[in-house]
């Protein structure tokens, strides 16, 4: 049976884990709040581009589409955006990503990745294949300059015909409770097949107007991605530390049940000693 010093060592130190897992969901919950309003506020926003930009091709000829809108390349190249965590301690979150990942690659082939993230760099590495770029996405709530050298590297690529597709990998927030990884084809841009319509006069015209559009519509989904992972990862890890807080005092508890009978027992058998000791001696 454990000494009564070595428990208490034990003790102290899941009691030092448990402050430790406290403070981090504590972090995680503040910053939980401040990041589901910027997810859930720009969800509106993309809803209605996407039907802004669909009714604005619907009145384009196929011939003027931007080159956004069309497979440039020949090949069967894919490019993967990979958004994870810059850090651990968040669940399940990263090891579905991956898993997500690879899925992904054992389906298509020569399939190349910008990863944004440095867990997001593991999981590329995983799945194999070429690693164009990679980038930190840091601790806090992820700001709309983080799309600019993202979205460069996918115009070097998607409009020179180097890769025919893009897509995009991230942590979906459903609930606090439920993140799920969502892999999302972006390039080339598919709307829902719309009738033309002659009711909205717009000007300039449509042609003039949807190239600015549809960039501008990259953009904002991929910065949507970037919000709605960051939310999913404060979501994940302050239940993750919220679960460890909680075994930590469970195991606490059973550390102390086990140091009070170890040491009750060593009370009862240094008052057996002293009793046997006075019986011999009578």
């Amino acid at each position: 049976m454990a000494s009564l010093l070595n428990l208490k060592r034990r003790i102290k130190t899941a009691q030092n884990v448990s402050k430790t897992t406290k403070a981090m969901q504590m972090i995680a919950a503040s910053k939980l709040k401040k990041a589901q309003e910027a997810a859930l506020t720009g969800r509106p926003y993309v809803e209605k581009l996407t039907e802004v930009a669909n009714s604005i091709t619907a009145k384009v000829d196929p011939e003027a589409l931007n080159d956004y809108m069309k497979r440039l390349s020949k090949g069967n190249e894919k490019l993967v955006l990979v958004i994870a965590p810059d850090k651990g301690l968040s669940g399940a979150l990263v090891t579905n990503l991956t898993r997500e990942l690879v899925n992904f690659t054992k389906e298509n082939k020569n399939v190349s990745y910008v990863t944004v993230g440095k867990k997001a760099l593991g999981s590329a590495r995983i799945s194999g294949g070429e690693i164009l770029a990679s980038f930190e996405i840091t601790t806090t709530l992820p700001t709309y300059d983080l799309v600019y050298p993202v979205m460069k590297l996918v115009d070097d690529n998607f409009l020179s015909g180097r890769v025919a597709e893009v897509y995009v990998l991230y942590s979906d927030f459903q609930s606090v409770f439920s993140q799920i990884p969502k892999i999302k084809k972006i390039l080339p841009v598919e709307f829902e097949s719309q009738e033309k319509s002659s009711e909205a006069l717009i000007e300039p015209a449509p042609s003039e107007i949807l190239p600015g559009l549809i960039r501008h519509y990259l953009e904002i989904n991929v910065f949507q991605a970037f919000l709605e992972n960051y939310l999913s990862e404060q979501a994940a890890r302050m239940l993750a530390m919220q679960n460890a807080t909680e075994n930590a005092q469970d195991i606490i508890e059973d550390l102390r049940l086990i140091y009070n009978k170890t040491r009750q027992e060593k009370i009862t058998n240094e008052i057996l000693d002293i009793a046997g000791g006075v019986f011999a001696n009578a």
